[in-house]
């Protein structure tokens, strides 16, 4: 046997052992292929990740999170709500428009997704709607959320007088989410 073929013959014995070539080059630390998954461990919750990014700022990680979430948990009303959430942050009002509207179909009864709905559509100059949402927010919660309470009084304002601009309120707009977190969101002017 040549010592061609004596090195290929062990190589391919060595590929052949239970660890492949890798494990042959000494401790799994020296190996230069990626360790196996422990699939005993409980995955990261990814909705918990997205409102930590959300709170840091990150909202198109926050939205990458939020899809995760739906692969994991399914197309719930919180995990659509918290996509519709980053989509605002990001400034894409239609989308988040339309993952409010997807949200209150799969829980109608979230003084939350509601509150954030009436966000949107002051975002965009739907004041009568706004004011409705906002007050099925405001009756669903009890009247207990003060930034309920705000962007409803900021609503009845706007569809009293759409120019209106009250510098107290420096037209900040308070989304929420489950679990009493809130977002502000400042609004455009006029």
């Amino acid at each position: 046997m040549t010592s061609n073929s004596f090195l290929i013959l062990s190589l391919a014995l060595a590929a052949c052992s239970t660890g492949g070539l890798g494990t042959s080059l000494g401790t799994p630390k020296d190996s230069p292929f990626a360790p196996k998954i422990d699939v005993k461990k409980t995955a990261i919750d990814q909705t918990l990740v997205g409102h930590r990014l959300m709170d840091a700022g990150e909202f198109e990680l926050a939205l990458e999170a939020y899809t995760r979430a739906a692969i994991q948990d399914g197309l719930t009303g919180e995990v659509l709500s918290n996509i519709g959430t980053a989509n605002l942050a990001l400034g894409r009002v239609g989308q988040a428009e339309d993952n409010f509207r997807k949200a209150l179909e799969k829980n109608e009864n979230n003084p939350d997704i509601w509150n954030n709905l009436g966000v949107v559509l002051m975002e965009r100059g739907k004041f009568a709607e706004a004011v409705q949402s906002l007050k099925k927010a405001f009756a669903l919660d009890n009247g207990e959320s003060d930034a309920i309470r705000d962007n409803l009084r900021l609503a009845l304002a706007k569809l009293e007088n759409p120019a209106y601009d009250d510098p107290q309120l420096e037209q900040k707009y308070k989304l929420v989410r489950r679990g009493g977190s809130d977002y502000l969101l400042t609004g455009a002017s006029g």
